[in-house]
């Protein structure tokens, strides 16, 4: 193993943006779906969002040609030897099935796509991905609940928690609390974003209304040194997107990043990718770049491994393989 493929652990990638140009093209062909280019570079080039609203076109036109089982499969696969390839054995992965579903993909097509690419991607690849659907916050709360009743139908099948993305700007956590409770009551977890484009009072409302046990992002928590002590002090582990928080604003440099001064501060941060083809990264990179903000690999690995919603068993075979790497001698120790 290099010395950049160390063992990591992602807790925060959209699967639909993993999706790289080639294989979007092949599968908007298949579906019949244009999309805003025709060609690979034509694709990248458009996949640049400029801000968050530009995000959001930039997702909705390029998420719209995965329609069928074997499309979301192909994505898990497709990532699946990415991750392996980046030293990654176990990742949290978000999926949004609202938005196929209003477009007529039924609700258990996206379930047993995602599904089932984890299990061919865990004996193929080595990799054990587990899910955290994706509630839109920008559909009416009905939506939510009947995603919800689908990931309770699928624990089994590796889905672990919900999440809750989209215009956190303009809909806030309280809107969902009633889906969020429906999830608890069925054994999963909660895992909404908060504190990305929307400041300390959203976080708050994510941790006391959607009882999050991990927040995506956290980031904005800086601004309430209060809040940020709160969540170091309970364990409550962010999962950092550095390069997704510059591009979309949230933070205005890499050199500005807050990553620092949550560290400081006590607070567990996972580091990811967030929408790795839409940001133009990948692990690595997002590592290489935590590591200038004064993370390290092994406290990287053991803080998203403290906020993993993955059962016993698999917590300690991933802590067995923290602990046989000999993380001082390749320059990576704490």
């Amino acid at each position: 193993m290099s010395a950049a493929v160390y063992p990591k652990i992602e807790l925060h990638v959209h699967l639909e943006a993993t999706v790289r140009p080639a294989r979007l093209l092949e599968i908007a062909r298949r579906n019949d779906v244009r999309l805003p280019a025709r060609t690979e570079a034509g694709l990248a080039r458009f996949c640049r969002p400029r801000d968050f609203d530009d995000f959001i076109r930039v997702w909705i036109k390029t998420t719209k040609a995965l329609r069928h089982e074997r499309d979301f499969h192909q994505v898990v696969m497709d990532y699946a030897a990415d991750l392996k390839a980046q030293g990654c054995s176990y990742a949290e992965a978000l999926f949004s099935p609202s938005e196929p579903m209003v477009r007529g993909t039924p609700w258990q097509e996206s379930f047993e796509g995602y599904c089932g690419g984890a299990d061919e991607a865990r004996e193929v690849h080595g990799v054990d991905i587990r899910f955290t659907p994706d509630i839109t916050r920008d559909f009416p709360v009905e939506i939510a609940e009947q995603l919800v009743g689908w990931a309770v139908k699928y624990r089994e099948r590796g889905v672990v928690g919900v999440s809750l993305g989209g215009s956190e700007h303009r809909f806030p956590p309280e809107l969902f609390a009633r889906p969020f409770a429906s999830a608890r009551e069925g054994g999963l977890k909660s895992a909404p974003h908060a504190g990305e484009v929307a400041g300390p009072a959203s976080v708050r409302a994510a941790l006391d209304v959607l009882h999050a046990d991990r927040l995506r992002h956290g980031v904005r928590a800086v601004e309430d040194p209060a809040l940020l002590a709160e969540i170091a002090a309970r364990g409550i582990v962010c999962d950092v997107t550095p390069r997704s928080n510059v591009l979309l604003g949230v933070a205005p440099s890499l050199e500005e990043h807050p990553l620092p001064r949550m560290l400081a501060a006590g607070v567990k941060c996972s580091i990811s990718t967030d929408d790795p083809v839409l940001m133009g990264t990948d692990l690595t990179r997002e590592c290489a770049a935590a590591l200038d903000l004064g993370h390290t690999p092994l406290d990287m690995y053991e803080h998203a491994l403290s906020g993993a919603f993955c059962e016993a068993a698999t917590r300690e075979r991933l802590a067995s393989a923290a602990a046989a790497f000999d993380w001082d001698s390749a320059g990576m120790g704490t």
